[in-house]
């Protein structure tokens, strides 16, 4: 297959967001971006928390650290908006927390109250939709605003300081998503969206020093939305097939029946023939027919 006709993967910019911040470096500007006064933090105070596959069975982009006595949780830079991601974030700090008194060792039944992480849910939402809102809340999206026993809170960012490392990814989306209006999803796009973040200080050291990784990263021979339309395809064409077969199944059975009533009505009607041979009125016979059904019913 040509390299510029190679399919450019859905959730691309998600997957470039899980590889920038792999690095610790950006991961403190990222830190930074969210907390201005932490002018203090270096890359040895940072601890990267793996999060667990929730809720999808797909490649999952959303980062999680810890770093000066927080847990940052930030659910997945996606281009569709959807308050699920309250969900997720609770999920995701449940079993976080669970991974960290574990490793801590710490014993949930001592009566002595134990340490840990102050917990901050954000999302950065990359997609064309506006969205009003700076934060959404368990309460206020699942139970009216009614005060019920457990809240979760998630940050919404849509945008950011102008040269932040968040501003920069958020920038980087938006030009991905013109150049891919523009070329579709081919190689085209993705060089072009590289030079012109490059051209315009976007990214521009992560972008010169993993240019080739970015790129693999950018394409796939089959994206996810591809593949759940061969699926849906499969399972059309299964339940034709299934469909096809049913009704020839209920097409014997139903040949069958009407054949047994045919047979049934030729022997009642041999028997009436011979018992008429035998001298046996008509009269005779309607009266027995007559008490036949009587005790039928």
């Amino acid at each position: 297959m040509p390299t510029d006709k190679k399919i450019l993967k859905r959730n691309v910019k998600d997957s470039v967001f899980t590889n920038l911040f792999q690095d610790t470096k950006y991961i403190v500007e990222l830190y930074k971006a969210l907390h201005p006064e932490a002018d203090y933090v270096t890359e040895d105070m940072i601890e990267i928390v793996t999060l667990k596959n929730i809720l999808t069975d797909s490649l999952y982009n959303d980062l999680g650290f810890m770093m000066d006595k927080r847990l940052i949780v930030l659910v997945e830079a996606q281009s569709t908006w959807t308050v699920n991601i309250i969900l997720r974030g609770l999920m995701y700090l449940v079993q976080t927390y669970q991974d960290y008194i574990e490793k801590e060792e710490l014993n949930i039944y001592s009566s002595k109250k134990l340490e840990i992480p102050k917990p901050e849910l954000y999302v950065i939402y990359t997609g064309d939709k506006k969205v009003e809102e700076k934060e959404i809340s368990l309460s206020e999206e699942y139970f009216g605003g009614d005060e019920t026993a457990l809240d979760v809170r998630v940050k919404v960012i849509t945008e950011s300081r102008k040269g932040d490392i968040i501003n920069q990814y958020v920038m980087f989306t938006h030009i991905l998503n013109d150049r891919v209006r523009t070329h579709g999803r081919t190689k085209k796009a993705i060089d072009e969206t590289i030079k012109i973040c490059k051209d315009r200080n976007i990214l521009k050291e992560y972008l010169s020093n993993h240019e080739s990784e970015v790129h693999d990263i950018m394409f796939s021979l089959y994206d996810d939305e591809q593949i759940q339309k061969a699926m849906m395809r499969d399972a059309r064409k299964e339940g034709i097939r299934e469909g096809e077969m049913r009704g020839r199944m209920e097409g014997r059975m139903e040949g069958i029946r009407e054949g047994e009533m045919r047979g049934e009505k030729r022997g009642i009607d041999a028997m009436i023939a011979n018992l008429k041979n035998m001298g046996v009125s008509e009269e005779m016979l309607r009266n027995a027919a007559n008490m036949s059904q009587s005790q039928r019913s």
